[in-house]
């Protein structure tokens, strides 16, 4: 009776020392005296006591935090970079058996890796091709890494620091960029506004009473604003007349005198000026 309690016990012992249980993000990889056996989870399962050997693994993704490195550009400026990187683990018995800790090698490897790719672009690509670079050494990681059962899920550039003298001269040029811009712009409207002008200019010239009818609506204007400013007003065939006649002294013949076709123009009477106005007008005189 004794020796089969004592049997009774050592199988129940052996059969709880050797159940094992891993969650749904755990993993156990199994060595049998030294040689790999599998892996095995989730879940509850059982390993022979003394024999054989488990290694648990988490197949989660983890996140590595790059540390800011301080790398020179392919147009010779020295820029601090730094990122972050997503992993997880594909195939733990690789893991286990290809590397000796894949969580630093992973690290080191995309430390390096980030150094190489932004040496290898001008600093205006690290800055607006972030994407393009992020893309590169992704890819370049995750070639190293697929050995070692591990997929690289993503890496992002968190952040990149310019020395201050280079900010200086990156806000000059993008000064200098926009006062460009400003200018063409303005050169631009400067032009439609010429074009518009010529063909009000020769609407004008077929139909001069549309000039008469511009002086008064520059009055109306004139007289809103509420100035002191006197106009007296002449019609353009005034001026005309007196052109002819000047071109005529200067052949030596005179012109005949034509009769005045412009439009009647009323004498615009001068705006009398306050006397305040007047009075400073006399001490100045």
């Amino acid at each position: 009776m004794g020796q089969t309690l004592l049997v009774l016990g050592i199988i129940f012992f052996l059969t709880t020392s050797g159940l094992k249980m891993d969650r749904e993000y755990q993993r156990g990889v199994i060595f049998r005296l030294g040689r790999i056996r599998g892996v095995k989870g989730p879940g509850m399962y059982w390993i022979i006591p003394w024999v054989d050997q488990k290694s648990q693994l988490d197949i989660r993704t983890k996140t590595v935090n790059i540390e800011p490195q301080e790398t020179v550009t392919a147009d010779s400026v020295t820029i601090k970079v730094n990122a972050v990187l997503y992993y997880r683990i594909i195939d733990p018995a690789k893991a286990i058996n290809k590397v000796e800790n894949y969580e630093m090698a992973v690290y080191q490897i995309a430390l390096t890796t980030l150094r190489n790719v932004v040496g290898q672009n001008i600093l205006d690509d690290v800055l607006q091709n972030r994407d393009k670079i992020n893309f590169k050494v992704q890819e370049i990681v995750d070639e190293i890494t697929e050995p070692w059962g591990v997929v690289i899920e993503r890496v992002e550039m968190k952040d990149v620091e310019i020395p201050p003298n280079m900010q200086r001269a990156m806000a000059k040029e993008a000064e200098a960029i926009r006062e460009k811009r400003a200018r063409i712009i303005k050169a631009a409207a400067e032009q439609e506004a010429s074009v518009k002008l010529a063909e009000a200019s020769k609407n004008i010239t077929e139909n001069p009473s549309a000039l008469e009818l511009r002086r008064l609506q520059m009055l109306t204007e004139i007289g809103a604003e509420n100035n002191t400013t006197t106009i007296i007003m002449m019609p353009s065939d005034f001026v005309a007349v007196a052109k002819r006649w000047a071109e005529g002294g200067a052949n030596g013949s005179t012109p005949e005198p034509t009769p005045y076709q412009g439009t009647a123009i009323p004498f615009v009477a001068p705006i009398e000026r306050p006397l305040q106005d007047a009075s400073e007008s006399d001490r100045s005189t």
